[in-house]
């Protein structure tokens, strides 16, 4: 299983580690974390080595490849921690491999102020991540895309960019409006086999940084729509073509922005895929939390639905 791999494989779109634009001159970076569970260590930036084309190659071909990002606010060292001890998580088949994208979405961090320049970074590294993948992923069986907050831009905008069909697209907690899947990136749907949505009424930051971030995008840019809901909230107004509900998780879980992906406390080992999501809509019917709301279930339950 990928998720027995000490090592976790990066496409690295950023330019300085904390703040900064996406890496112009160099383009994508090919990295790979090798330090394990040191995080914290002062020797960081020995363990984030370079990753060799052919290496690359090696890793993805014939395989199913889950690609991965991180939303904003996030630098480099948080990104390659949140997703490499997240990837630890999914319990992948021999078959499928993971590969984490990092990109700049700390580059105003200035948290929902931030919101309305942040999207035009996400765009700018999707479109380089979309051209990348379409070139150098060619020897893959398979590509599929998960992501977090306004990740959710950066994957829509990649698939976008690209010509070739993605498997499947899985949006949790989108910091992008609820029609985007019908509006900006309606093309979407018909390059992906399978798009989910993982979305919380409890959670707090798209509750009410997004609708704030929305209305200062529409003072900076007129065409930006006023106050609208976030995709990661109710899931999408509109359900695309190729959209596999259910997405709501149940309010009584009172899943938060940064429960997803989230490292402290350590979540528990990988749990089977959860087959009860479906009954969350209907308010008669309870809804366990799983692993008996054990510290690190979130994270672990996110995992296991991809």
């Amino acid at each position: 299983m990928d998720s027995t791999d000490p090592v976790t494989r990066f496409l690295d779109l950023r330019g300085p580690s904390s703040g900064g634009v996406v890496a112009a001159d160099d383009g994508v970076q090919l990295r790979q974390w090798t330090g394990g569970n040191n995080y914290q260590d002062e020797d960081f930036d020995k363990y984030y080595a370079p990753l060799s084309s052919n290496a690359l190659q090696s890793f993805i071909q014939g395989k199913d490849v889950l690609i991965a990002t991180h939303g904003y606010n996030v630098n480099r060292n948080a990104g390659i921690q949140t997703l490499s001890m997240w990837r630890q998580l999914l319990c992948l088949p021999d078959k499928v491999v993971f590969i984490g994208v990092l990109w700049p979405g700390d580059s105003e961090s200035f948290h929902a102020l931030s919101y309305p320049v942040e999207p035009a970074h996400a765009m700018a590294a999707g479109t380089m991540l979309g051209k990348f993948v379409e070139d150098s992923f060619r020897s893959a069986a398979s590509i599929s895309f998960v992501s977090h907050s306004l990740g959710a831009c950066v994957i829509l905008e990649a698939i976008k960019t690209m010509t070739r069909n993605v498997r499947r697209a899985i949006l949790m907690a989108g910091a992008v409006d609820d029609r985007c899947l019908t509006r900006e990136f309606a093309c979407v749907q018909n390059k992906v086999d399978v798009i989910s949505v993982l979305a919380s009424q409890e959670d707090e930051v798209l509750r009410w940084a997004f609708p704030a971030g929305d209305l200062l995008a529409e003072i900076f840019d007129h065409d930006h729509p006023w106050w609208e809901s976030a995709l990661g909230r109710f899931g999408p107004a509109s359900s695309p073509s190729h959209y596999q509900p259910p997405c709501q998780i149940p309010k009584d879980w009172n899943y938060g922005h940064g429960d997803y992906l989230r490292t402290d406390p350590p979540a528990p080992a990988c749990i089977s895929p959860p087959t009860y999501l479906d009954k969350s809509n209907d308010p008669d019917v309870p809804v366990p939390i799983p692993l008996n709301h054990q510290a690190g279930w979130q994270e672990a339950w996110s995992a296991s639905f991809v």
